[in-house]
């Protein structure tokens, strides 16, 4: 039985004016309305996951080794930004209370900051200019569209090495260890290989999973992995990257750890605060 237009507006409470909806809109604003928010928290001392963000050593020295023609594959796919920053980690200081102030003010479900007068959020085109990546261009869903294949970690590992014991050490659970990949880029570099796209592809899942998706000390997920190595493929992962940390924050506000980059929020701090 078709239910009648009239019926069906009988259920739609009656506009109530412009105040009402302020007072409505107020009332999602309330950061200490949402349970486990860590606003209501003030005791809390340190932000959960700070400490999955130490510094890699082998980053640098790493980095140093690789050859012009891996370094021209880095900034070919958009990378030159991310490789900056990745030579310069161990000179970057994370302001943890800084950090933790913001995550305070985050809204999970708004996916912006709540500050006293106005709200703010990371936008994506702020994300790409900051960080370098190559932009997102509305429009592009209409001439082409992304087919997701099954995220077989193996066969991204395969591309760099091929010896079980390399790719064993590479990975663990649902993760994947970037120092094993690090060492092997290393050995590549003093033994003067000429496989410098494969070479380009292990350092970018040292850079991009050091800056753009940290997650835990030295690792990362298969899930990030897939994103990082589309890069070669001409994909875009600035909206990887923004949800990521959105994610993080969304985390970290309430009560989880913190991951996602932290330098792109930091980066963003300083612009806008």
């Amino acid at each position: 039985m078709k239910r009648s237009y009239s019926a069906f507006a009988e259920d739609i409470p009656p506009y109530s004016g412009p105040k009402a909806t302020r007072e409505t809109y107020a009332d999602l604003k309330q950061l200490s309305a949402i349970p486990g928010h860590i606003y209501t928290r003030p005791g809390l001392q340190i932000l959960p996951g700070q400490r999955r963000f130490s510094k890699v050593p082998w980053l640098v020295p790493m980095l140093e080794l690789l050859l012009p023609s891996s370094i021209g594959h880095l900034k070919e796919w958009g990378l030159s930004t991310v490789f900056v920053l990745a030579k310069n980690y161990n000179k970057l200081v994370h302001v943890w209370e800084s950090v933790m102030a913001m995550a305070e003010l985050w809204h999970p479900q708004t996916n912006s900051f709540v500050f006293p007068e106005f709200e703010a959020t990371i936008l994506l085109e702020e994300l790409e200019i900051m960080l370098g990546l190559p932009r997102y261009q509305r429009g592009e869903e209409l001439t082409f569209s992304y087919t997701v294949e099954q995220i077989n970690s193996w066969s991204i590992l395969a591309y760099i090495t091929t010896k079980k014991n390399d790719l064993y050490s590479m990975t663990s659970g649902m993760h994947v260890h970037l120092l094993p990949i690090a060492q092997w880029i290393t050995s590549q570099c003093k033994q003067k290989t000429t496989n410098y796209t494969a070479i380009a592809k292990a350092a970018a899942i040292c850079i991009c999973g050091v800056i753009l998706f940290p997650e835990s000390d030295g690792a990362i997920s298969f899930g990030n992995l897939s994103i990082i190595d589309s890069i070669s493929e001409g994909m875009k992962i600035g909206q990887a990257v923004l949800g990521f940390l959105y994610a993080g924050l969304t985390s970290a506000a309430l009560g989880g750890p913190f991951y996602g980059s932290v330098i792109a929020l930091e980066l963003w701090m300083g612009m806008n605060i």
